[in-house]
């Protein structure tokens, strides 16, 4: 059972700063790649238009629709993505989930800001939420790579 402090040290003071001050909030005109992702368990949805560049993020938009956690990985994400290469948000994604799910160590630089989430480890039913931004970071990337 999960108590009410459990859930206090969930949506703290950090996350909900993260999650009121997203970098790069809205849509590019004209995109490399598109892609949308849906936690299916709470509605969530994540929208990120990005330009690619010699295989680097150039240009990066998001359309966050979720809850403070979602929106506080977001916030996380927008605020060290440009340059990034597929690889290395991959690299990021996968150590956020361990983190979540297997009790592995907070992502490596730049992203060891998603410490800050740590309390949601033992809140499975958010997990799909926080991985939100980084998931449509990686199709987008992926499906721009493609179109190359």
């Amino acid at each position: 059972m999960v108590s009410d402090n459990d859930l206090v040290k969930l949506y703290s003071g950090r996350i909900l700063a993260l999650a009121a001050d997203i970098p790069y909030l809205g849509r590019l005109e004209r995109p490399t790649a598109t892609a949308r992702k849906r936690a299916p368990l709470c509605g969530s949805t994540v929208t990120v238009d990005i330009l690619l560049s010699d295989g680097r993020i150039a240009g990066f938009a998001q359309d966050v629709k979720a809850c403070a956690l979602g929106q506080a990985a977001a916030s996380v994400l927008g605020a060290n993505v440009i340059g990034l290469t597929r690889v290395e948000v991959e690299k990021a994604r996968g150590q956020l989930r361990a983190m979540l799910s297997s009790g592995g160590p907070v992502p490596d630089a730049p992203f060891a800001e998603l410490e800050v989430l740590l309390p949601a480890r033992d809140f499975t039913n958010r997990h799909a939420s926080i991985l939100l931004a980084f998931d449509a970071t990686v199709d987008a990337m992926a499906e721009a790579e493609q179109a190359a």
